[in-house]
């Protein structure tokens, strides 16, 4: 029978692999990327939709509606020999006794100010800000994901990382904050799993404009 080379009674340790010091104590991993770019042939300058503004118009027409119906009311009044109404004289002799610099004409002239300005901001912006223009597959069809389903998609995305305990997704139009609970693995790791898998998630969702990627790897909080 033939001995196994090497000297007798003496056995070879096996080769052990030490972490560096700094990555034991280790509780946070962060990173940010800027959005993954738009492929050849992808239209990503589709603008947001604007918003028909229902609300806001509404709210406008009626007390326009209710000013002038009561202003055509008086004047008929008038023209049926019977008398103005009491507030359009008080208002009348207000208009024309007070000075320009009075607090209320002040404050009225701020308060008709302040309106206008709402309504050229409303005219002129286009709202629909939780809504996510996709890129076009067609010329004449539009279509758009809203923020809360993206974030939601990120997020069971981000689930099926292993060592994820839990993750938080805030989906912005420009970009994407994901903070994420590791309780096993390096955190290193973890991340750059995240940043794959997310980015592969972001072009997956077919937005026009691709947000950015920020991802934030931590430790589980100590109980008590």
């Amino acid at each position: 029978m033939s001995e196994p080379q090497g000297s007798e009674g003496t056995t070879q340790r096996l080769p052990v692999i030490e972490k560096e010091a700094g990555t034991l104590d280790q509780n946070t991993s962060a990173a940010g990327y800027d959005p993954p770019p738009v492929l050849d042939g992808e239209d990503g300058a589709n603008g947001r939709f604007w918003s028909a503004r229902r609300v806001p118009a509404a709210i406008v027409a009626l007390l326009f509606l209710a000013l002038v119906g009561l202003f055509l009311y008086d004047i008929a009044a008038v023209r049926a020999d019977r008398p103005t109404m009491a507030w359009r004289r008080e208002l009348a002799r207000q208009l024309a006794e007070r000075p320009l610099d009075d607090t209320w004409v002040l404050v009225g002239a701020g308060v008709a100010a302040a309106l206008g300005l709402w309504l050229i901001v409303l005219a002129a912006t286009p709202g629909l800000r939780s809504l996510l223009p996709m890129r076009r597959t067609h010329p004449d069809v539009r279509g758009g994901l809203d923020r809360e389903a993206a974030a939601l998609v990120l997020r069971d995305r981000a689930m099926e990382i292993a060592g994820v305990q839990s993750a938080r997704v805030r989906m912005g139009r420009k970009r994407a904050d994901v903070r994420a609970v590791s309780h096993f693995r390096d955190l290193d790791d973890v991340r750059a799993d995240l940043d794959a898998t997310l980015a592969e998630a972001i072009h997956g969702l077919g937005l026009s404009r691709p947000p950015a990627l920020s991802v934030h790897v931590r430790r589980p909080g100590r109980k008590g």
